[in-house]
């Protein structure tokens, strides 16, 4: 959380002689500051200099400081980079039914999204043939970006024959589910058929989107969704940041 001027909360200077050592005071200012959010997650400590100006202290003294900070699990340091606030770690099981919301809810993560995209296409042949359509077949197409506690994880998008889902995007902009706009459609159950992991570096766009550097990699996933009968129901492209998700696969998981 920063200050309405884009400024992070003014830190206090250690008091001596109060039977804490100053270094430890200014670990607990830091880990407090990060636990509110003044320091989001990712996002990079002021330099050991601006620190010690700020505290009114020496380097040696923040760098103690920062150094508890990291056995903490709080922040990484990258040498000649500095001190970052550690994001969190995601283990996102790719199983038989893979559902966003529950691979969160089973790790006492709190799962949001952000819808982007709710149109109209038309398939090329990557995801004609996956959905086993005609190529130029009209197509629903549903992008959004997930979270986990509030942490950009992962960007998605999400396609769907027109044919078997008519209106579709507009269902799940009023739904704001896949599950429960397939039920509207009367699909009350579906499983994963088929995921393919690649590892690649983001497009300026995916990166923009994602809030992340253009240096840092994506986990890829491209998964076939089929009805209990083995006919594809969905495509899903979902570019996951690696440093924040695991992706796990698990033989006979189902995630319900």
């Amino acid at each position: 959380m920063t200050a309405e001027n884009g400024s992070h909360a003014a830190l206090t200077i250690p008091e001596r002689g109060r039977g804490v050592a100053v270094w430890r005071q200014i670990a607990d200012q830091l880990e407090r500051a990060i636990g509110q959010r003044q320091y989001e997650p990712g996002e990079q400590l002021p330099t050991e200099m601006a620190l010690a100006a700020e505290f009114g202290v020496n380097r040696h003294t923040v760098r103690r400081a920062l150094a508890v900070l990291d056995e903490a699990g709080l922040i990484h340091v990258e040498q000649g980079r500095g001190s970052f606030v550690r994001e969190l770690m995601v283990d996102y099981r790719l199983g038989v039914r893979t559902r966003f919301s529950r691979n969160l809810f089973d790790q006492q993560l709190a799962p949001s999204s952000e819808l982007l995209r709710a149109a109209h296409g038309v398939a090329d042949r990557t995801i004609a043939t996956r959905l086993g359509i005609p190529v130029g077949a009209a197509v629903e197409v549903v992008e959004m970006l997930g979270y986990a506690d509030g942490q950009r994880i992962t960007l998605g998008t999400h396609f769907l024959s027109s044919k078997r889902f008519p209106g579709f995007a507009g269902r799940y902009r009023e739904l704001n589910s896949i599950t429960l706009a397939f039920r509207s459609f009367g699909l009350t159950d579906y499983r994963r058929a088929v995921s393919h992991v690649v590892a690649r570096l983001p497009e300026p766009e995916e990166a923009r989107l994602l809030r992340i550097r253009a240096t840092r990699p994506l986990l890829v996933t491209e998964a076939v969704n089929v009805d209990l009968e083995g006919r594809p129901v969905e495509f899903c492209i979902a570019r996951f940041v690696s440093d924040r998700v695991r992706l796990v696969v698990e033989s006979g998981t189902t995630d319900e």
